[in-house]
């Protein structure tokens, strides 16, 4: 694969046209000159054309560009043809799959001003979305703590010969060699792998590749059950440099080659070891995460008077240091793995102020509302669909600040609103730079409830 064009190089003033998928795309009109207004949601370029937004991928703000306009369905799209007057914040793609490959969709946007678009993004979920009004809500800076070379897990697709990511639009699989936002140790395993996985053929569905320091796991899904095959090859992928493989069936128990689960230190618990295992969760940005605990934990301040409720808490990212600080945690995740790795850290480290529960973060807390618990610190970390009913709850549980993680402005949004609905106030907004070269962001969001004077000491629950 050719090397990537050195990082921050500026382009020229014309830029090349995007690669085009295999699949059929619906006829196009003929290209026609725009000025792109802002960016999606999705992190598109937004143009107008024939009195409606035409959406064009690889466009930035201020930019006046040649495009291709299609329809798909109700949705008017463009394919970038040309840049023909380009923004100081356009630089040169850092990876040659830069328009084909899905990863990384804001490669050709310099790191800051991805920040402050994305910080864009966020404020016009909350405003437009959610109805809210922010003139009186804090902004902290957006904490960075690096950009690409920085992802320490990859979700990588089998194609029967290549791994690979897939395409932006079509869903299907890009092959990949190198790929330049992983860390170091596994920047090269997508092509490195190809010939070790071949055996496989179509009995290999994906493969997920996980690293913490020098130490690489490796996830290989099977379709159906564990064959002798499968074995013989995670063998081979040990040999390759792998402390272990989880080889994940369709039908049956996950079976270990060698030693997948790897160990890190706990977020501002050194002492902790995180339990991390390739085929579960665990936050990508190897370097982001700690900045991302320690600036969840000064936004919700908790106490040693205080009993916190910790809702989607995975593997115990949030969860050591939020017990180091409160009286008591009741840490809810629905992923009975991420259970049992959590339970095992603080096992190991004799953590005795954790309660982990398996189930349903809905579920558990009307259970928890229901038998009288309350908790003045709350931390909510849901999936990108959001924590629907989370207003309600977080007020019968008597909760007076709630700090919730974002990973998606939409879902922020929707429950941002529906809180502020029960009373409570949005006070606090901060980023954190977890996807360096994407749209995706990071949110920190804190609610308070009640006035903001001393609280009255409250038994944790």
């Amino acid at each position: 694969m050719s090397r990537p064009r050195p990082r921050g190089k500026r382009p020229s003033r014309r830029s090349e046209p995007d690669r085009r998928s295999s699949r059929t795309i619906a006829s196009e009109e003929p290209p026609v000159d725009v000025h792109v207004d802002r960016l999606s949601a999705d992190g598109e370029g937004v143009a107008r054309w024939k009195g409606r937004a035409l959406f064009v991928a690889g466009a930035l703000p201020g930019e006046e560009v040649r495009a291709a306009p299609r329809f798909e369905g109700k949705l008017q799209r463009g394919r970038l043809l040309e840049v023909l007057r380009p923004v100081p914040d356009r630089v040169g793609p850092a990876c040659p799959l830069a328009g084909v490959c899905g990863g990384c969709d804001w490669l050709h946007l310099a790191p800051h001003a991805q920040r402050h678009e994305r910080e864009v993004a966020v404020r016009a979920a909350l405003e437009r979305l959610g109805g809210l009004d922010l003139s009186s809500v804090e902004w902290r800076p957006t904490v960075s703590a690096g950009d690409l070379g920085t992802r320490r897990r990859a979700d990588l697709h089998w194609t029967g010969t290549h791994l690979g990511y897939l395409h932006r639009r079509s869903h299907a699989p890009v092959p990949v060699e190198h790929c330049p936002a992983l860390v170091g140790p596994l920047a090269a395993l997508p092509g490195a792998l190809g010939a070790i996985l071949a055996p496989l053929g179509r009995g290999l569905r994906a493969v997920r590749l996980l690293a913490e320091g020098d130490l690489v796991s490796v996830a290989l899904e099977l379709k159906g059950e564990v064959r002798p095959r499968a074995r013989e090859v995670a063998l081979a992928v040990l040999r390759s440099g792998a402390r272990g493989v989880a080889l994940v069936p369709e039908r049956g128990a996950t079976e270990d080659v060698g030693r997948p689960t790897l160990r890190g230190p706990a977020p501002l618990r050194p002492e902790v070891s995180l339990h991390l295992r390739p085929e579960g969760f665990s936050q990508a940005h190897a370097a982001g995460t700690p900045l991302l605990v320690a600036s969840a934990l000064e936004l919700l301040a908790p106490t040693a008077a205080d009993g916190a409720l910790e809702l989607h808490a995975g593997n115990g990212t949030f969860t050591f240091a939020l017990a180091a600080r409160a009286a008591s945690v009741v840490a809810v995740e629905s992923s009975a793995l991420a259970v049992r790795l959590a339970s095992a850290a603080a096992k190991e480290a004799q953590v005795g102020n954790v309660r982990f529960i398996q189930g349903d973060a809905g579920k558990v807390s009307r259970g928890l509302a229901k038998e009288g618990a309350r908790f003045r610190r709350l931390l909510a970390d849901p999936p990108r669909s959001g924590a629907p009913g989370l207003a309600p709850l977080a007020r019968a549980l008597g909760t007076r600040r709630l700090l919730y993680v974002a990973c998606d402005p939409g879902g922020l949004a929707r429950d941002a609103a529906a809180l502020v609905t029960e009373g409570f106030v949005l006070r606090t907004l901060q980023l954190v730079d977890m996807f360096p070269g994407t749209h995706h962001s990071e949110t920190l969001a804190l609610f308070v409830r009640g006035d903001s004077g001393p609280e009255e000491p409250q038994p944790a629950s």
